[in-house]
């Protein structure tokens, strides 16, 4: 499994963010529960990350 995409993370991605006004990207549970809130952001959950899922 890849690492989170956000700078400095070293925690393994769990969720595939779709972002509107930007690229794609896999972040961590951590960063993926704090950017979802924007609106118009929508998360999925890896294959074979529901392990991660703290």
């Amino acid at each position: 499994m890849d690492q989170c995409s956000e700078d400095g993370c070293e925690n393994p991605a769990a969720i595939r963010l779709s972002i509107p006004w930007a690229d794609d990207r896999d972040v961590c549970t951590a960063h993926g529960r704090a950017l979802v809130q924007q609106d118009g952001v929508v998360a999925e959950v890896l294959d074979g990350a529901e392990v991660d899922w703290r």
